[in-house]
């Protein structure tokens, strides 16, 4: 059974940062595309950022790109999301998830199959 477990989320005032670690269980972590998702209150899960399984492409959405940035670390199994600039509508629990083996990126939470218990990211005004 595969593990995902999130951490570095908290309270911050706008204009802060976070970086969120995913660490993930077992030997296959490096043959998988990662990403990161969000959920605020009374809204669906919206994709934020994803990562191919070697690292070589991510992808941001519009509405955090500049200021969030993905990244991960194979040999520590470990998935990042840095955030930077953070602003209120960020407020929301995080979700990092394993996407496809071998993959580019993905971006719909259909295609992972895998997810972490999540972390509340709450940006005060």
């Amino acid at each position: 059974q595969v593990q995902l477990v999130e951490s570095g989320g908290g309270l911050v005032q706008a204009g802060g940062s976070l970086r969120l670690s995913c660490t993930v269980s077992g030997r296959t972590f490096s043959m998988y595309a990662m990403g990161w998702f969000r959920q605020g209150s009374g809204k669906e899960r919206e994709f934020v950022a994803a990562i191919s399984w070697n690292g070589g492409d991510t992808y941001h959405a519009e509405s955090v790109k500049g200021r969030f940035t993905i990244s991960r670390d194979n040999p520590k199994n470990t998935v990042y999301l840095q955030m930077n600039s953070l602003k209120p509508d960020d407020t929301a629990v995080y979700y990092c998830g394993r996407g496809p083996a071998y993959s580019r990126g993905a971006f719909q939470p259909r295609q992972y199959d895998y997810w972490g218990q999540g972390t509340q990211v709450t940006v005060s005004s």
